[in-house]
């Protein structure tokens, strides 16, 4: 009998071989996804190697050059559809969406290439918008309006053909989700949604106002007609962020795909919260004169921000405060670049852009030591037990 040679041997399973076992129904998706990012390292709630977000947008340096490849290969067949089938937009729509679906059947369901996957699923939400926007135009036979009483007669077909090319884009997009698991559809799904919210909204005031249940807005009512609107992105963004952060708590590890459509919700979320409030708070300029500036929603946008960072700490979301943060340094440059020729001295929103930059900064830094200074202090141990982990020790003395 021989000794010394109590190990087992070792072996390792093959992608393809995930893949197969997920084809024939041995395990889902979900499943392989998890073992996935298993063998990619084990996330550990007490360590200081995990301190960096895992978004998994990209996949390394070959799914770079693959997606360099993808691009290519989709600017090089459209030119070909577009001699081939030129003055023929819907069937070039068509050909485009079915190459997407084609190609990521090798580059997304067998290789899992994130960033080039990324890349084909918004090609075929894009060519696939295109392709029901021109069917249904045909379809319903909608023409620009020549008169007023043209332009209220195209109510039915109108309302029509936003329920046929969003609903469509909704059902392809899941689709596509259902077939891929590529997260950025959650976001395109949101975004549908939000349309669609803003459509039905304003049917019910069209039908209003020619039925005469609702006062028609005078040229002076335009700024509180504005400001009224502003309230349904605002919904819209609640309703979205809830969803994010509700997937953010299923998925306390970020293992699974469901972490990476709550990245994606919080991208579209973020603006369409910060957005009304600020212009509401500020009092901007719009089409139809100038928004007086209210404090309450001065107060609402500063609530907002604090609760923006309270939310990103505690369900460990860096990638919350992107859009935020982008948002006031984009407008913040806007506004500089305005007044420079009006003004000597600092504009307000030099102060804004030195402020945005020192927390991204400071947060950049030291996120996971704040997290557990702010968090782990104000929240009792129950709730903590439901959030991320934390990723760094305590602090000791």
């Amino acid at each position: 009998m021989k000794t010394g040679q109590n190990t087992a041997p070792t072996s390792t399973i093959s992608l393809a071989t995930l893949e197969a076992a997920t084809a024939s129904g041995v395990i889902s998706a979900d499943q392989r996804d998890r073992l996935l990012a298993m063998e990619a390292g084990p996330a550990s709630g007490e360590t200081e190697q995990s301190d960096e977000e895992n978004l998994r947008l990209i996949g390394g340096g070959n799914d770079l050059f693959v997606t360099v490849g993808t691009v290519l290969l989709t600017a090089g067949f459209y030119f070909v559809l577009n001699t081939i089938l030129a003055g023929r937009p819907l069937l070039i729509a068509a050909a485009l969406g079915l190459f997407a679906w084609i190609v990521a059947e090798v580059v997304t369901r067998q290789h899992r290439m994130k960033l080039s996957s990324t890349v084909l699923a918004l090609l075929f939400a894009a060519s696939g918008t295109v392709l029901l926007v021109l069917a249904v135009q045909a379809g319903l036979g909608i023409r620009m309006p020549d008169s007023l009483w043209a332009l209220i007669a195209m109510r039915g077909p109108v309302s029509q053909a936003g329920y046929l090319v969003l609903g469509g884009v909704i059902l392809a997009a899941a689709l596509y989700f259902w077939r891929f698991r590529v997260p950025i559809l959650a976001g395109v799904v949101a975004i549908a949604a939000t349309l669609l919210a803003f459509l039905q909204t304003a049917l019910m005031l069209y039908d209003g106002v020619t039925s005469g249940t609702v006062a028609p807005p005078s040229l002076q009512d335009g700024p509180e007609l504005v400001r009224a609107a502003l309230y349904m992105p605002l919904v819209c963004g609640l309703l979205i962020f809830a969803t994010a952060v509700a997937l953010d708590l299923h998925d306390r590890e970020r293992r699974t795909i469901w972490s990476d459509c709550a990245f994606w919700l919080h991208v579209v979320s973020a603006p369409m919260l910060v957005h009304p409030l600020f212009i509401m708070a500020t009092g901007q300029d719009i089409a139809f004169g100038r928004i007086e500036p209210g404090t309450d929603a001065t107060v609402m946008l500063t609530l907002l921000i604090i609760g923006f960072v309270y939310v990103a700490l505690a369900i460990d979301r860096r990638s919350l405060l992107v859009p935020t943060l982008a948002y006031f340094g984009t407008l913040g440059i806007y506004y500089l670049v305005h007044s420079a020729a009006n003004t000597t001295g600092i504009p307000p929103f030099a102060l804004i852009l030195l402020v945005v930059g020192s927390l991204v900064i400071l947060f950049g830094a030291g996120w996971q030591r704040i997290r557990r200074l702010i968090i782990g202090s104000t929240l009792p141990t129950s709730v903590l037990s439901k959030l991320p982990p934390f990723r760094i020790p305590p602090f000791r003395t």
